[in-house]
């Protein structure tokens, strides 16, 4: 029996709440709406680390952190752009390309797994894992972004193992290569697994950066679905920020980016129903980490603050799973799952051995899809990690922890969802500290590479430069705060 196709759309600082979906009246996300009808939207889905680089590599590896060794947005290792004879004069965001780093050299992705068993692969849009111009992990088409991120205008991309410049809006790019993508490979018998990775919602937010038809949507919108809060104190320069009208600005600037992504995914579902392909296709859609846009003082998502942080509107994710008769539809799941249970579950759906289930810490909920329950896990329920912030949580506690001396904090998400309270001074809540520090550590124990132990290295949210641990002979891995 021929394997479903699998197209998997990944959004870039997507929060959970930025979507129509999801509860938000005032975003606009007709498709994406349209796509939780048709399968299931799981509303506590969370990602690995609450930054992209970080979470990509874990979505594919199944690996933490710590047992891949991407550990910030990797701000070097994409390519050398002087060997590339790039015209990037009086571009400094090209300062820091001087060499290619593969930094999944080694680890086996899902795509690897799926090309093994005859999928042709594709990746349209961003790939920020290292080495750009080189396809990997098991793609034959690939069509990127350079630098891992871009500039909605004048995007640098790559196409046919060449950078090149475009003078397009890099949402409609990715969108119209995945279109062609499935023209050519829809109804060969071959099955197919493609990758969509825009960029949006990340910054730039500013209005000449999109679409003005979209944009002139929001120019009367209240913004009452995203908190106004005082300036975190712990807020870092890592994402724009503003009050009052400059707020406004940016908000429209990112729920336009939102909706032109949600316009392109459109056209993904429509193509897919002209090939008449949808019902033998598995559709996913997800986020790669959340995003605050104000919500607790905060812009940025995971390294929106220093210290790093690890709240719910950080790290939890959106994700949609839709293939029409063999996935339950019109469906909220609310089982608290993570992207390092992504790869066991690809492979479990597709009736294929995981040879590598022991070494990961992700569990299959493939029977979820179907209507079944899942095996419950034992007591961590969700882990995140971003270099030496730790987090575990369950449904009742949250516990982060800051390596090597704190601050860390404690949330009980029953009496305190929005994590207001930290109870870590509460001396009634010392016996629960106690114990999820021992569930953390005992988690760490069994999953982290001491070679990629984040805990140990100096990430403070400026991005990665080189091998992280030994690896990396000695050469500076990280950027200070700038």
């Amino acid at each position: 029996m021929r394997k479903p196709n699998i197209v998997f759309i990944l959004s870039d600082d997507q929060g959970a709440w930025a979507m129509g979906c999801a509860g938000n009246s005032e975003i606009r996300t007709p498709n994406l709406d349209r796509l939780a009808k048709e399968g299931i939207r799981f509303d506590h889905f969370f990602c690995a680390s609450p930054v992209c680089s970080p979470a990509r590599a874990s979505i594919f590896t199944g690996r933490i952190p710590s047992q891949h060794g991407v550990l910030d947005w990797l701000r070097g290792g994409n390519l050398d752009a002087e060997k590339l004879d790039l015209d990037i004069k009086g571009m400094p965001q090209f300062n820091s390309e001087h060499r290619p780093i593969q930094y999944l050299d080694g680890q086996v992705a899902y795509t690897d797994i799926l090309s093994q068993h005859g999928y042709f692969c594709g990746l349209s849009g961003k790939w920020h894992l290292g080495d750009s111009v080189v396809p990997q992990k098991g793609f034959s088409h690939w069509f990127t972004i350079a630098r891992g991120g871009c500039d909605y205008h004048h995007p640098d991309v790559v196409r046919d193992g060449r950078v090149m410049f475009e003078d397009r809006y890099i949402t409609d790019l990715i969108t119209e290569d995945a279109l062609e993508f499935l023209e050519r490979n829809g109804n060969n018998e071959q099955p197919f697994y493609l990758s969509v990775h825009y960029t949006a919602p990340h910054s730039p937010w500013e209005r000449e950066q999109h679409p003005e038809d979209i944009y002139r949507l929001y120019e009367d919108c209240a913004f009452a679905s995203v908190p106004e809060e005082p300036r975190n104190p712990w807020q870092s320069p890592t994402a724009p920020q503003g009050e009052g009208e400059r707020r406004k600005e940016l908000l429209r600037g990112y729920y336009t980016a939102v909706t032109a992504m949600d316009r392109g995914i459109g056209e993904i579902l429509d193509k897919l129903d002209q090939l008449g392909i949808r019902q033998d296709t598995l559709l996913i859609f997800m986020g790669d980490n959340g995003m605050n846009m104000g919500h607790h003082g905060i812009w940025g998502k995971g390294n929106g603050t220093f210290p790093l942080n690890m709240y719910d509107t950080s790290v939890k994710v959106p994700a949609i799973f839709s293939h029409p008769g063999r996935v339950d539809a019109d469906r909220v799941c609310s089982e608290l799952l993570s992207q390092y249970d992504v790869f066991p579950t690809l492979l479990n759906y597709l009736e294929m051995e995981n040879s590598y289930a022991d070494s990961l810490p992700g569990r299959s909920f493939a029977s979820l899809l179907q209507g079944d329950e899942m095996l419950q896990r034992d007591s961590v329920v969700v882990f995140d990690e971003y270099g030496p912030v730790r987090m575990v949580r369950t449904r009742e506690w949250k516990y982060v922890h800051r390596y090597p001396y704190g601050p860390h904090e404690l949330y009980d998400l029953v009496s305190d969802p929005d994590e207001r309270v930290n109870l870590m001074d509460d001396e009634r809540t010392r016996e629960v500290q106690v114990h999820m520090r021992a569930v953390l550590q005992d988690w760490i124990s069994r999953y982290v590479d001491p070679m990629f132990d984040g805990a140990r290295e100096p990430v403070t949210g400026f991005g990665q430069v080189d091998w992280a641990g030994p690896r990396g002979d000695g050469r500076q891995a990280f950027c200070g705060r700038d």
